[in-house]
């Protein structure tokens, strides 16, 4: 009851009537498991960017466009335990590939069911259960720059009670110098079933990562010399270093028609990271959660109502110093960011016909950020302040069949600024606003036993959208708000197949692709006119031709394809060149063998190329602002359970 298994999680998502995804376990434990991008590189629309190590940025509609460092704009959840931050910034580094049993994906305003607010949407990343575990699965990875990973879990059902645990350790050198990096990250369940409409389950979640960094170097280095480092993050000897402990509880109770989900948590990171400046964060967050779904008939129509409310509170107690190559020195700046959320939500949908469905719903939101300065000789910074948002959604949902629907909605969304890079420390906080949106979507999406397919189109109209420009390459951006601005555009995602028994009876050849058109850009701006707003490709493609044999071995060539140049800063001076990659996997995956292996190549003809880039007002050929790609790697792999 508390964690519906996969096919459970489909039929569920698809009762939304937007963009979303639930991206199973098989779709990514076949492969390399480093960063967000491993497990998220297929879907429409997730433009996952890696930097170096595990770090990537992600971004969904133009999420946090010009953030180079942590996330924002995506409401990110582990088991529905949010990863962010109280005040909304997200890290990527504690996302375990191999922990998890599905992935859910909430474009946009579609997060409702998570009291989601944001432009980007959520994303929940759901571990197995005892009911749904092998007793042993275990995994060894191995392969260039360094990298080598174990990762082993257990799990298993007596009666009422169950319990799932996986741990994973990792080490790599990293492709650039300065970038290498190891983690080891734990991740355990353990559920109590009172009856059949009573269920709890505690979730425990334990993270230990270091990580150096090699910063962001010039156009020209990027692209000469792709394996350096910036001389000023190698003499500071900058680094991300985390560690963090979540806890949390997740109580399922059903009555007749109504099922009520409640929970707590409460999560401590304390973050060593000495960049610009040797800083020294102990984050404590805490909160909980109640949700209510109704599913009845009203006389002769269908009837769905969910309702709830989310609370999350923290605290950043932070303390930086002179970085003295590597070393603290004399204390430089002492705060307290204080940060408070409570949302509550409601969507009801409404069944005209057993295929169709009108959905309304809203969300207020009310939030402040408060920050109390402990070091006064540089002047008072402390500042408080609160916001209020409504955001309304509506929406229609046809099931044009059993395995095709068709959607439509409108939606509002508001998202508030975030403690980091200055941006709320007075008087500037008083300069800076919440970013708000209204977004209009179509689409449609259908699976059948040899294709599947989605496509959605959607336009956002923001205003004050929040941007952190860079101003140096060893400092933190600056965040501040752009006027008016559009993001519009296509995620679509393809696969069928088009050859059956072409080498022995029974084997496919598959073609699958994910394409994500961006439109983004300045809506008539006092200083930018009407640019493209930089920061992300218009048009990404993956695409792959995968040959299965029905002992269970797979073979083929994919691509990755950038076929436009993007801008790196406002101004639009400066870009980044488009490109194309080329990889091949091989491996082996019988349903009932307790064995597996991979083998996979990426960028096999050794592109030098842009993988992203720290966003800047106005840049020119100088503008250190630009991290490279990844050259020729290959990695293996081999899993195995019982």
């Amino acid at each position: 009851m508390t964690v519906p298994d996969t096919e459970q999680a489909i039929d569920d998502i698809q009762r939304i009537p937007g963009a979303v995804n639930v991206v199973p376990d098989t779709a990514f434990k076949d492969g390399p498991a480093q960063t967000v991008k491993d497990v998220l590189g297929w879907v429409p629309g997730v433009v996952a960017q890696p930097r170096y190590g595990d770090d990537a940025r992600i971004s969904i509609r133009g999420s946090g466009l010009s953030r180079n460092y942590g996330n924002r704009g995506l409401n990110m959840y582990m088991d529905g335990i949010p990863i962010n931050t109280s005040d909304g910034l997200v890290d990527n580094f504690e996302i375990d590939p191999t922990a998890y049993r599905y992935v859910e994906v909430y474009k946009g305003a579609n997060a409702m069911r998570y009291g989601g607010n944001s432009l980007g949407g959520a994303i929940n990343f759901v571990t197995p259960t005892g009911r749904d575990a092998s007793p042993f699965e275990g995994r060894l990875d191995a392969g260039s720059f360094g990298y080598a990973r174990a990762q082993a879990s257990t799990g298993d059902a007596e009666g009422k009670w169950d319990y799932f645990i996986t741990g994973s350790a990792q080490r790599f050198d990293g492709y650039r110098d300065h970038s290498d990096g190891h983690s080891a990250r734990l991740s355990a369940n353990t559920g109590y079933r009172f009856s059949a409409d009573a269920e709890t389950r505690f979730y425990l979640n334990v993270n230990s990562i270091r990580q150096r960094l090699p910063g962001e170097v010039t156009k020209e280095v990027a692209l000469n010399s792709p394996r350096s480092a910036a001389p000023e993050f190698v003499q500071l000897d900058q680094q991300r270093n985390i560690d963090s402990v979540r806890i949390a509880n997740k109580t399922t109770l059903r009555f007749d028609d109504t099922t009520v989900d409640f929970g707590l948590f409460g999560v401590h990171r304390h973050v060593m990271h000495p960049i610009y400046q040797w800083l020294d964060y102990r984050v404590n967050d805490y909160g909980g959660f109640v949700r209510a779904t109704d599913d009845r008939q009203i006389g002769d129509f269908r009837n769905r109502l969910i309702a709830g409310v989310n609370l999350h509170n923290g605290s950043i107690d932070n303390k930086q110093y002179i970085n003295l190559d590597g070393s603290k020195g004399d204390l430089a700046a002492s705060n307290v960011d204080d940060s408070k959320n409570i949302s509550a939500y409601v969507e009801n949908s409404f069944y005209v016909r057993p295929d169709i469905s009108l959905i309304i719903g809203a969300q207020f939101q009310h939030a402040t950020r408060e920050r109390r300065d402990r070091y006064a000789s540089d002047g008072d910074q402390s500042g408080r302040r609160s916001y209020d948002h409504f955001s309304p959604k509506v929406g229609v949902l046809w099931d044009i069949d059993s395995a095709w629907q068709a959607f439509a909605n409108v939606s509002r969304s508001a998202e508030v600024p975030t403690f980091d890079a200055n941006s709320f420390s007075s008087p500037i906080s008083s300069n800076v606003e919440a970013q708000t949106a209204t977004t209009y979507e179509i689409g449609t999406r259908g699976l059948r036993p040899e294709s599947w397919w989605e496509l959605a189109l959607y336009r956002a109209e923001i205003k004050n959208e929040l941007q952190c420009l860079t101003t140096a390459p060893w400092s933190p951006c600056t965040v501040v708000n752009a006027d008016r601005t559009v993001h519009q555009g296509i995620e679509a995602g393809v696969g069928f197949v088009f050859l059956k028994s072409g080498i022995v009876p029974g084997d496919r050849f598959w073609f699958n692709a994910a394409y994500t058109y961006n439109d983004f850009y300045f809506d008539a701006d006092s200083r930018y006119g009407n640019n493209r707003l930089p920061g992300v490709p218009p048009h990404y493609l993956r695409a792959e031709v995968l040959y299965k044999h029905p002992g269970g071995f797979y073979a083929g060539p994919n691509v990755e394809w950038m076929p436009k140049s993007y801008f790196a800063d406002n101004a639009n001076q400066v870009k980044v060149d488009s490109y194309a990659l080329l990889n091949l996997r091989v491996g082996y995956d019988a349903p009932d063998s307790k064995t597996s292996f991979y083998l996979e190549g990426r960028n096999l003809l050794d592109k030098r190329y842009i993988a992203n880039v720290a966003v800047a007002g106005t840049a020119d050929v100088s503008s250190a602002i630009f991290n490279p790609g990844t050259g020729i790697a290959i990695y293996g792999g081999v899993q195995f359970k019982w």
